[in-house]
C-alpha cells in the first residue's frame, strides 16, 4: 500500500543524561513528565539507538527510517544524498555544563572511523549567567590545550560566551565545545552520535565512576585554528505578509531560520528539502494535503519534500517557529 504524502508528527524520544534537567517537560506540556531528569528529547531521529515513529495519519507506526526507505526523494528531497535522514533535531536542556567535547568534521571522520558531525544551537530558553564554551582562544596550540587538560584548567583556553533566548551557536566539525549550565536549546546537527569527549569537569556517574574519555581520538580531529568561535544573532531576511522571517545559520549541511508567525503562511516548496517546523512558542496550524494539525509549543512536524505547498497559521495569537531544510 502507498503512503500518502502529508504533514508528519512523531513522538520524542526521551535521553536522561547525569546532567540534564527538567525543563522539557514544563516548558512544553506535551511533553511527559519524568521522575528524575530528561537531558534531552530528539525530535527528528532516524537512529538505530534513538528512533522516531509516527503518530498521525495513514503511516501512523511506521518509523522514520522506514518512510525514508519507501517514500525516498518524495520524504527527504532531490539534495538529500544519504539512504538515512540525513539530519538529527533534539530539544537539550543542561542543568549542569556538559563535557568538553569535538566531533569529527567530512575529512576526519573518514581516519576515525566515526560520523562527521556540525551542529548548531538555537537558544529557546537561558537562566541568567547562562553560557556556552566554543573554540579556542587566540594562541591556543595543542601543547597549551593539552597542559590545560592536564592542570584541569581547559575553560581557561576555550572561548565562554554568554547566550540569551534566540541567539544560536555554530559547531562546525573540530570545534571543541562544550553547553554550559542554564540552557535550553534546540540542536540541529548532521545525523551522527560521534562524539569525543576531552574532559568531564571530575564528574562521576550513578555507579562513582568517572564517564570514559577519547583523548587519542579527539586530538585527531580537533580543528587547532579555531579561534573566531562567536554567538550568532538572526539576521532578517524578509517580511512575508506580515511575518517576519530571520536567518538563524546556514551552512553546507541545514539552513535554519525563525518565522515570527502572525498571520497565515502559505510555502510553496521546490522538492529539494524535507522541512522541519519546531514550535518554539505559541500555537500553529499547519494546513496540506487536506491534512490539518493544530501544533503546540515543543512539537515539531515534518513536511515531505514532495508537498508543494503547505500553510502555516497562528492559534490565539502569534507563534515562533524554527524551520529547518537542507538547503
Amino acid at each position: 500500500m502507498s503512503i500518502p504524502i502529508y504533514p508528519l508528527l512523531f513522538a520524542p524520544v526521551y535521553k536522561d543524561y547525569l546532567w540534564g534537567g527538567g525543563r522539557i517537560p514544563r516548558f512544553f506540556r506535551n511533553k511527559p513528565g519524568h521522575a528524575g531528569t530528561c537531558a534531552e528529547s530528539w525530535e527528528i531521529a532516524d537512529r538505530p539507538e534513538g528512533m522516531s515513529i509516527v503518530t498521525n495519519g495513514p503511516a501512523k507506526g511506521k518509523s522514520l527510517h522506514a518512510l525514508v526507505e519507501t517514500l525516498g526523494q518524495r520524504l527527504v528531497g532531490t539534495a538529500a544524498k544519504s539512504k538515512v535522514f540525513p539530519l538529527l533535531i533534539k530539544i537539550i536542556d543542561a542543568r549542569e555544563r556538559l563535557s568538553v567535547q569535538v566531533h569529527p568534521d567530512e575529512h576526519t571522520a573518514v581516519a576515525c572511523n566515526g560520523e562527521a558531525k556540525t551542529e548548531m544551537w538555537y537558544a529557546l530558553a537561558a537562566e541568567h549567567g547562562a553560557h556556552v564554551f566554543a573554540g579556542f582562544l587566540p594562541g591556543t596550540d595543542r601543547n597549551s590545550f593539552e597542559t590545560a587538560l592536564t592542570a584541569k584548567r581547559v575553560e581557561k583556553v576555550l572561548r565562554d560566551l554568554p547566550i540569551t533566548i534566540d541567539e544560536a551557536i555554530f559547531i562546525p566539525g573540530g570545534r571543541v565545545h562544550a553547553i554550559g549550565e542554564g540552557c535550553l536549546l534546540l540542536e540541529v546537527q548532521q545525523n551522527s552520535n560521534t562524539t569525543y569527549r576531552v574532559h568531564d569537569w571530575d564528574r562521576v556517574d550513578k555507579d562513582g565512576k568517572p564517564r570514559e574519555l577519547h583523548l587519542e581520538k579527539a586530538l585527531q580531529v580537533i580543528n587547532w585554528t579555531d579561534d573566531n568561535a562567536g554567538i550568532v544573532k538572526p539576521q532578517k531576511l524578509s517580511d512575508e505578509g506580515g511575518n517576519n522571517i530571520w536567518q538563524i545559520v546556514q551552512c553546507p549541511f541545514f539552513n535554519v531560520v525563525r518565522i515570527d508567525l502572525k498571520k497565515k503562511l502559505v510555502v510553496r516548496n521546490d522538492g529539494l528539502s524535507f522541512h522541519v517546523l519546531f514550535v518554539a512558542e505559541g500555537q500553529m496550524k499547519v494546513e496540506a494535503n487536506g491534512v490539518v494539525e493544530n501544533i503546540s509549543a515543543g512539537t515539531s512536524c515534518l513536511i515531505p519534500a514532495a508537498l508543494e505547498t503547505y500553510s502555516i497559521t497562528p492559534v490565539s495569537g502569534a507563534a515562533t517557529v524554527i524551520r529547518t531544510t537542507l538547503v
